[in-house]
């Protein structure tokens, strides 16, 4: 398993957004162990992310070239766009490598009784 927090995270953030990623990793090892909670954290950061994506950032989006170039450089320079990637079923499930999914998957059918209906011989 990788170390939690990673150390290299907030070299170069200003001191707010230093203090904010310290709030953060303190949430996120207050629920170690449990994925139910953070599981929670995790959506309270992506539905973050999508807001201030959808409004502050948008509204804050170039309007000349200049500006536009300034931007497409940092993100170039400084690691590409912020994503939040979402697990993948797989990935979730390497934890249980007896797990039969044939077995686990599979519905359960109940076997149909014949109708019987009054004066209907069989």
């Amino acid at each position: 398993m990788t170390d939690y927090p990673p150390g290299d995270r907030s070299d170069s953030l200003p001191n707010d957004l230093n203090q904010l990623s310290d709030l953060i990793d303190q949430a996120a090892l207050g629920r170690k162990g449990n994925s139910t909670d953070l599981l929670a954290l995790l959506r309270l950061l992506e539905q973050c992310h999508r807001d201030i994506c959808e409004t502050l950032f948008y509204e804050a989006l170039p309007d000349n070239r200049q500006h536009l170039y300034a931007l497409l450089r940092n993100i170039e320079v400084n690691g590409g766009w912020p994503y939040i990637q979402r697990m993948k079923l797989q990935a979730l499930l390497v934890n249980l490598p007896d797990l039969d999914f044939d077995t686990f998957f599979s519905p359960k059918v109940m076997p149909l009784e014949e109708d019987d209906f009054p004066g209907e011989e069989k």
